[in-house]
């Protein structure tokens, strides 16, 4: 039987191999290992054949994700396969994105991302919603919207441009309660940038730079259904996972959380760079260092009707 000892002294012997050759060949022979192999027909049952090959298409085709350290892409599989969602790129539920750990020798690895779509999946297959929804609202759309009273006003035929201007979130629970929230796209790239472990902090990397309002519209649902939803045990996994970095404890075969402290890349080196300040659509100047500043954009706003 091989082992993971086995297979990581295969990987070194492939030195001769071109560094995404070697790190792909690794990957094949840890998806074919026997040990691999149960663990993910212990969670997918007859799935899991068609899983890990999906699995290594997809890391076949992205030439960043092929040189990440295959051990850590079969933890971010894993995770997608507890929670049954597929990791093909133009479904939009789950993805794996290559991220550079300058806390672990500056190693590429690759790093776990919900998408919006696997959030509406988690949260249908409760069983708990009558209606879970969001959008991206676009310029002349916007009638109004007050954040304390949750009130939000819209005109689907007043749409001026293809410029977005927010995103908005609704949810009914089947007892009747229903929650709506709205950021506007400062707030939105505000949230963006705090949370970007990334050297350049302002620069698009990732699904964001891929396709910034699927991620824009995660993250609204994230918020809106870890705050006020039902959270099921998948739900919470999918909350406590997304965009994390972890990896699979080779004794015990349970999953660790392991994101770094310390900022990473999701794409290759970059120079840090100062984040600089923006204006809100109120005209106010926001310093993006200041996290006092940072944390002024998310305070009660009400937008005033069109005239």
């Amino acid at each position: 039987m091989a082992t993971n000892s086995s297979l990581k002294n295969q990987l070194q012997n492939n030195s001769t191999q071109a560094p995404g050759q070697a790190k792909q060949l690794g990957l094949k022979s840890l998806l074919n290992s026997p040990v691999v192999q149960e663990k993910f027909r212990d969670v997918l049952k007859e799935k899991s054949q068609s899983f890990t090959a999906s699995v290594l298409s997809l890391v076949n085709n992205d030439s960043y994700l092929a040189q990440s350290e295959p051990m850590s892409i079969i933890t971010c599989a894993m995770t997608a396969a507890t929670l049954d969602l597929p990791l093909d790129k133009n479904l939009g539920y789950a993805y794996i994105v290559p991220f550079r750990d300058y806390k672990d020798g500056n190693k590429q690895k690759g790093q776990f991302i919900l998408g919006y779509k696997g959030y509406i999946q988690l949260a249908q297959r409760s069983g708990q919603y009558e209606a879970l929804n969001v959008i991206e609202v676009y310029e002349g759309e916007l009638l109004s919207w007050n954040r304390l009273t949750e009130k939000f006003e819209f005109d689907p035929n007043g749409k001026l441009s293809d410029v977005v201007i927010g995103y908005v979130g609704y949810f009914k629970l089947l007892n009747g309660f229903e929650k709506t929230v709205y950021w506007t796209k400062q707030e939105v790239e505000a949230h963006r940038i705090r949370n970007n472990k990334t050297k350049n902090k302002t620069e698009l990397s990732g699904v964001w730079k891929t396709d910034y309002d699927s991620m824009a519209k995660k993250t609204i649902l994230r918020n809106i259904l870890s705050k006020w939803g039902i959270l099921s045990i998948e739900m919470q996994k999918a909350v406590t996972t997304d965009e994390t970095v972890q990896t699979l404890d080779k004794d015990t075969g349970d999953i660790r959380d392991i994101t770094p402290d310390e900022d990473f890349d999701a794409e290759p080196d970059q120079e840090p760079e100062k984040l600089g300040t923006f204006v809100t659509e109120d005209g106010e100047i926001i310093n993006l260092e200041d996290d006092a500043a940072q944390e002024s954009l998310f305070e009660e706003r009400t937008i005033k009707p069109k005239e």
